[in-house]
């Protein structure tokens, strides 16, 4: 079965999710990789407003090529999470429900997301291209000087994922391979 979301995420949207779970987006997500994450923090510390509502907010890891002729978007593959993960559990607990990206997180982002109800989604790496063709706009919304990995608002439609930890904090990355421990041939 695949879930079919559309933004905002809010808690109670999520909350029935399971890891492992195939789900769509569509709708309204951020784009922003690391040093978009640092001075998104910086001002949440300082206590001036982010450049967009955080509250409910999707983060979409990534930092797309430029787009070619009549295209919103370039390649449009996922980044390495743990990269945000210094800085995910104030965005989390400022608000933000989604992430997507690819790779493991640490205790304390899952901790953040157990206590405020996040979901971290998983994308296809190696798949930039076709994940592009979900991209209906983009607009740059904050940070132009760093290029590619400023941050953009992005309309989306059917962006495919998987949860890889759900708002209980069930990672796949565990329980996947616990499941094929127990279940391999001749285990």
């Amino acid at each position: 079965m695949v879930y079919h979301l559309t933004t905002p995420l809010t808690r109670e949207k999520l909350e029935g999710l399971r890891c492992g779970d195939s789900v769509t987006i569509t709708g309204t997500i951020y784009t922003a990789r690391d040093a978009a994450h640092k001075r998104l923090v910086e001002l949440a510390k300082a206590g001036r407003p982010l450049p967009f509502d955080i509250r409910d907010a999707t983060i979409y890891y990534v930092g797309p090529t430029p787009a070619k002729p009549g295209k919103p978007i370039g390649s449009a593959g996922p980044t390495t999470s743990y990269r945000m993960d210094a800085y995910s559990p104030t965005l989390i607990a400022l608000g933000e429900t989604g992430m997507i990206g690819k790779g493991k997180r640490g205790p304390e982002v899952i901790a953040a997301m157990k206590a405020h109800g996040a979901v971290y989604f998983g994308a296809i790496g190696g798949a930039g291209a076709l994940l592009a063709r979900c991209v209906k706009r983009a607009e740059l919304v904050a940070y132009e000087d760093l290029g590619a990995e400023a941050i953009r608002r992005l309309e989306v439609e059917d962006l495919p994922l998987v949860v890889v930890i759900d708002s209980r904090g069930n990672n796949l990355y565990e329980t996947g391979r616990r499941d094929y421990l127990e279940h391999r041939v001749g285990g």
